[in-house]
């Protein structure tokens, strides 16, 4: 079978991983790379365009990864849905929830699969979790707590002065990849609460939240989150998915709790009874197995399938989009003080 011919737009930090994975992968083939920056699109050894229309004349690939910056994912996006090319767009969807709508409706119209980056949804720890979670192990859910709480260096704020601005903070920065995961592990978020702080860098933007959250199964959770605090207790510095952060292999960042049992992730560390559900009573604890691949190669994976039309999109732009407008409602209801529905 020939090689899926992928063009990545955005040659970024996220974009320049895109086409590691590409150029590894003997089912891919690297066809062009799009950056309106010479230094980023020149010495990958294909030909590379300023602007996506210019490519997708003259290239005609088989699939698009977009990993512009995310002002531009719309216009990206809707360039090759327009061409009739599959396309994964990194997260978030969009910016704006109305946009990433234009977005899902112009492509569904299509028929073009249009898939968005959130790779957690091919992780092995949340792959086990959702198994742990269907099998009944844990008991009917009940609540949730989670953190995403890191120290990010004063450079990476004087490398770019837009994350000092609004839209720039960790709730729509990183916030989104933890909904997401909350979405896929305990289900549709339909409510929200929050309070957010600036009161250690002073920037315009949160550097501190915190967040309370009402699930579609009646399960409630709680998030703190910080891109100041000197702490391990994120995805990224527990998961060991992401070779460029320092692991920390005995720390969680979230906990799934139910009436038979709880779990912690991503050490998978399983607490069930043994005899009567009770706080009197002492916890088995076993490990569950989360062994496989790197969510990101297998994101490639099941891109290819899709642009094959071998598979459905697992994460397809209506979930890009349900994922955005529950993470846009965290900012809402931080700005305003009140409670935010998501409908």
């Amino acid at each position: 079978m020939s090689p899926v011919r992928i063009a990545v737009v955005g040659a970024g930090l996220i974009g320049r991983r895109h086409i590691a994975l590409v150029r590894a992968d003997p089912g891919s083939e690297l066809v062009s790379v799009v950056d309106p920056h010479p230094a980023a699109r020149d010495g990958h050894e294909v030909p590379g365009y300023a602007g996506v229309a210019d490519m997708l004349a003259a290239v005609r690939p088989d699939a698009v990864i977009v990993a512009s910056p995310n002002r531009h994912h719309a216009e990206h996006v809707m360039q090759c849905v327009d061409a009739r090319v599959p396309v994964l767009v990194e997260k978030p969807i969009a910016d704006a929830p109305a946009d990433a709508a234009s977005m899902v409706e112009a492509a569904e119209a299509a028929g073009v699969p249009l898939l968005v980056g959130h790779h957690r949804r091919h992780s092995p720890i949340v792959a086990a979790a959702t198994e742990a979670l269907r099998d009944g192990l844990l008991g009917r859910l009940v609540a949730v707590r989670g953190s995403a709480l890191f120290r990010k260096p004063d450079g990476y704020f004087e490398d770019a002065p837009w994350r000092k601005a609004a839209g720039g903070g960790p709730i729509l920065i990183n916030l989104i990849h933890e909904i997401d995961n909350l979405r896929a592990l305990c289900g549709e978020i339909t409510e929200v609460q929050a309070v957010a702080s600036n009161a250690v860098r002073g920037f315009a933007v949160e550097d501190t939240a915190a967040v309370t959250l009402r699930f579609d199964t009646g399960a409630l959770g709680v998030f703190l989150l910080s891109d100041t605090a000197a702490a391990p207790h994120s995805w990224e510095q527990t998961s060991a998915e992401d070779p460029a952060y320092p692991h920390h292999a005995d720390e969680d960042c979230y906990v799934l709790a139910g009436t038979d049992g709880s779990l912690g992730i991503p050490t998978m560390r399983l607490r069930v009874y043994t005899g009567e559900r009770s706080w009197w009573e002492p916890f088995r604890t076993s490990v569950v197995d989360r062994s496989g691949a790197d969510p990101l190669a297998e994101q490639l994976a099941h891109f290819r399938a899709v642009a094959r039309d071998e598979a459905a999109p697992l994460v397809d732009g209506r979930e890009g989009l349900r994922t955005l407008r529950a993470t846009h409602a965290v900012a809402e209801a931080a700005r305003t003080g009140t409670t935010v529905s998501i409908s």
